[in-house]
């Protein structure tokens, strides 16, 4: 224990005011055990209070995510109720509302008489259902026609209902793969509220600065009325809808091979069964489902951190895919939206997880093959990636005669490309269907790889045979990554002005020739914090800090030619003596 710090007695004041008025039992109760234990001057009690009454949790174009928990700067139903009366206020400023007794759409009404419509999805993390609930209590008792997903559902299907039932808004409430503690507000602009490219995407500047001044503007939480009714809940043929339209993605036509066998796990998310649906529902019989991590759960009790991306997410998976023989592992993030992809490498005979780069490679070429038998000219549309990303699909978009951009780092840039027919980010992001879903989709891009896993099966190949092909005619194109997480924010900002004021010259003895100040723009990208450079040999280093976590991310990318499949392994070995090289450059110009 220790004495109470000065402004104790203010800020506790400030946590029973808002204990007093929140609607929420459980997250006020919480509040007054945690004051009752800061005053007792335990130092976690007081921390956690600060941090909690600290700041106010910020609405961006990531829309909202943080720990659940009472007070400003957490995910709780006051902060949730807020941002729905904002973001109704801003689709009644962006839309209007309806003219007097001009009616609903289904009763005939034009479009331009109609009011604001808006769809609201969720997860299965703990109160997703309770915020999309009371988000479609306010905006209904706002003016605004809503619709309220049957149940826990993937981001894809709700990203899918914004488009297809015409509307202006969607929120998804999900936390994506955060830690179990966390939960998020994700939020989407479609019909009249957006322009063309954003119509059915994720908000971006300056449209998140607008609804956050909206959400500041709202007054006690008491006065923003709730409808007791008046929503409708969706049936369940919106996620059947979905499914038929994903499914029908497949061309057994082009690529009739189904012989593979899946193991697929949706790491305690809610993306199991439809993913398990499309896949068969498209031809592949064999699939395995991971059984311990086949239902939603909160608690994510399998894994240390529901991300793909991290170490030990994929174990389960890969010991049922040795215990079966598998071809193919595919693993969605909780919510559905990203896609993991593992497979036996030739090499080594070890199961080894893909990079996002090179998965987005992969189904990059994969649709090539399929946009040759379906479509020509300007009609085939235009590839993205982001800045972060591999240079390799840009190589391959060119080698077939297809547009290609690089955007910023997230699907909210990606998606807003027009004329876009395939985007990813090597996040484990992909939007093999922008028609259907303007956003990544985990469920859509699981189908594409097993329908080219399989066709390369059937001839006698791997994934990573087709990576070979793709490596041997464009080039070896290595990535990594190097993150530096901090305690201190302002540590970033340091590190940041330590690259400018004293920049690298080369990196693995290649000088730079190319250095580009991200944060100043171009005709290409909009500002953002961040530092690129490539060397002579083209080697390329991006340096930003995260937008969601206390970490600096170092992007590197290291290209080897190759003139011969005979000289692939010897290039490969080449590219990562290189790329060590260049990421201890990297250390040493950050002074780590």
């Amino acid at each position: 224990m220790s004495s109470l710090p000065e402004g104790f007695e203010g800020l506790s004041a400030t946590a029973r005011a808002w204990a007093d008025a929140d609607p929420d039992p459980e997250t006020a109760e919480q509040l007054r055990s945690l004051l009752a234990q800061a005053g007792e001057g335990h130092a976690a009690a007081l921390q956690e209070l600060a941090d909690a009454f600290g700041g106010t949790l910020q609405f961006g174009t990531a829309g909202l995510r943080a720990a659940l928990g009472p007070g400003p700067n957490r995910m709780n139903r006051v902060v949730v109720r807020r941002a729905a009366a904002g973001l109704a206020a801003f689709l009644a400023q962006r839309v209007g509302v309806p003219a007097q007794g001009a009616g609903k759409p289904d009763d005939g009404a034009p479009a331009h008489a109609r009011g604001p419509r808006a769809v609201v999805g969720f997860d299965a993390r703990k109160n997703s259902d309770v915020f999309a609930l009371e988000t479609a209590a306010i905006f209904t008792a706002a003016g605004i026609e809503t619709f309220l997903m049957p149940a826990p559902l993937p981001t894809p299907v709700l990203a899918y209902a914004l488009r297809a039932l015409g509307c202006d808004a969607g929120v998804m409430v999900t936390a994506s793969h955060n830690p179990p503690q966390d939960n998020g507000y994700k939020v989407y602009l479609g019909g009249r509220a957006v322009d063309d490219d954003g119509r059915g995407a994720q908000i971006v500047s300056p449209v998140d600065g607008e609804i956050a001044a909206l959400i500041d503007a709202v007054g006690p939480i008491a006065g923003v009325p709730l409808a007791e009714s008046g929503w409708t809940v969706l049936s369940p043929s919106v996620a059947a809808d979905y499914r038929s339209a994903v499914v029908g993605l497949a061309r057994p036509d082009l690529f009739p091979a189904r012989d593979l066998r899946i193991v697929l796990t949706p790491l305690h998310g809610v993306g199991g069964s439809t993913a398990l649906d499309v896949l068969r529902e498209a031809g592949f019989g064999n699939v395995t489902l991971v059984t311990a991590q086949a239902e939603p759960d909160p608690e994510f009790p399998t894994v240390a951190f529901p991300n793909p991306e991290e170490p030990g997410a994929l174990d389960l998976a890969l010991e049922a895919a040795r215990d079966i023989g598998a071809d193919v592992v595919l693993a969605n993030d909780p919510d559905a939206d990203r896609c993991a992809v593992a497979a036996p490498d030739p090499e080594t005979g070890e199961w080894r997880m893909l990079r996002g780069d090179e998965v987005g490679a992969l189904l990059g070429a994969h649709i090539v093959r399929r946009l040759e038998e379906t479509a020509s000219g300007d009609s085939r549309g235009v590839f993205a990636n982001s800045i972060v990303s591999s240079r390799l699909l840009g190589e391959i978009a060119q080698a077939a005669g297809i547009g290609h951009r690089e955007t910023l780092t997230g699907f909210k840039w990606i998606s807003r490309v027009p004329g876009l027919v395939y985007g990813y980010e090597e996040a484990l992001g992909y939007c093999v269907a922008p028609n259907l879903v303007k956003d990544k989709d985990g469920i859509s891009a699981g189908l594409l790889v097993a329908e080219l896993a399989a066709d390369a099966k059937a001839h006698g190949e791997s994934l990573f045979d087709r990576l070979d092909a793709l490596h041997v005619r464009h080039g070896v194109h290595l990535t990594d990554q190097l993150s530096v997480r901090v305690a201190d924010l302002g540590l970033l900002d340091a590190m940041m002005v330590r690259l400018r004021q004293d920049p690298p010259a080369g990196f693995a003895d290649s000088p730079v020739e190319t250095a580009v100040d991200l944060s100043l723009g171009s005709d290409d990208l909009p500002p953002t914090e961040g530092l690129l450079w490539i060397t002579r040999d083209e080697t390329r280093v991006i340096v930003r800090p995260s937008g969601t976590e206390p970490k600096l991310k170092c992007y590197l990318e290291v290209i080897r030619p190759v003139d011969s499949s005979a000289e692939l392994a010897a290039e490969r070995q080449a590219a990562r003596q290189t790329m060590d090289a260049a990421l201890e450059d990297v250390r040493e110009a950050l002074g780590l």
